[in-house]
């Protein structure tokens, strides 16, 4: 049987993290090191949809250093590290596929070993680079753990019993289940060249007369089919998701995650996750965290979720990666 390989890719885009678990045949050696790069000014960020139209140069200065441009909260890590040992390297010359495809960090893991580790974009491993949609993941992963942890009933529950201000919307007899599957069949519009479009406009400062923005935003949305009939992608949608975990367990996204990943798993630094107005998280997008760390969190999911034999969720949440 072929070994399994996790691969963590950090790549200038809208969506900069890929995780995923690839199969390996051969093995020799490349050392970490790291590509130089010209210095960018770090970009200004006066509305958070402005991310979605940077420059190249802008994404590169600024998706390496969010944590400086962006409110966000701090997601704990533990006192030891989960060792990341160093494997046989790989012999595979990655230089050309850095330097044209913008990749900011690569990081192959085999047994839970280091076989190739990788940076360039003046990104190193002491830098927390931003997830954008792998935080998603997170997410949905929490998930799993509320419901082992009794905050939530089930994955069949209705949304309703935690977000009554959504009664009367599109939102009426969804569950848990289909929100986080985004099978809602509430109607949005995820396109990033477009300002106006739903993921651009949902983050912006608006008048919510008390309510949370999220919440207000999403209400306001028209149903475009029955719930459970379309899988429709909705970074809104796992919004919700990180809305009703924090409602549901009484605590922030970032210290749930802290509480139940990053700190008894071992992440070896602080996480940082980008939270609204009101300090909810941005549970769609937006953690911050070290190359090494992102390893960390697929080397986890390989593991099925597992902390010292304990499943965290029972796997509720590791199945439903929503990349």
């Amino acid at each position: 049987m072929r070994r399994l390989v996790s691969c963590l890719l950090a790549s200038v885009t809208l969506a900069s993290v890929t995780l995923a678990s690839v199969t390996l045949a051969a093995a020799t050696s490349v050392m970490a090191q790291a590509v130089p790069t010209a210095v960018v000014e770090l970009p200004a960020l006066e509305r958070a949809s402005e991310v979605l139209f940077w420059s190249q140069d802008q994404r590169e200065a600024g998706f390496r250093a969010m944590d400086r441009i962006v409110p966000h909260r701090a997601i704990a890590a533990g006192g030891t590290a989960h060792p990341l040992p160093q494997g046989e390297p790989l012999a595979i010359d990655a230089d050309r596929f850095i330097l044209e495809e913008k990749v900011a960090g690569l990081l192959v893991l085999q047994d839970g070993k280091v076989r190739l580790e990788r940076y360039g974009l003046g990104f190193g491993p002491e830098g927390r680079w931003t997830s954008f949609s792998v935080a998603k993941s997170l997410t949905s992963t929490l998930v799993g753990a509320a419901i082992r942890d009794g905050f939530i009933e089930s994955l069949e529950t209705p949304i309703m019993q935690y977000l009554p201000e959504l009664s009367g919307s599109a939102y009426d007899g969804v569950t848990v289940r289909q929100l986080l599957t985004m099978t809602s069949g509430a109607d949005w519009n995820e396109d990033y060249t477009d300002p106006n479009a739903d993921v651009a406009r949902f983050f912006e400062p608006h008048e919510t007369g008390g309510m949370d923005p999220t919440l207000h935003y999403m209400r306001q949305l028209k149903r475009a089919a029955e719930p459970g009939t379309r899988w429709h992608y909705s970074t809104g949608e796992t919004n919700l998701v990180g809305v009703l975990v924090s409602r549901a367990t009484g605590k922030t996204l970032s210290g749930y995650l802290s509480e139940k990943l990053w700190h008894p798993y071992g992440m070896e630094q602080d996480a940082g996750w980008m939270i609204d107005a009101v300090g909810q998280e941005a549970s769609g997008c937006c953690v911050m965290a070290s190359l090494r760390d992102w390893g960390r969190v697929g080397q986890f999911v390989l593991g099925g979720g597992t902390l010292t034999g304990e499943v965290v969720g029972d796997g509720l949440g590791l199945p439903q990666l929503l990349l």
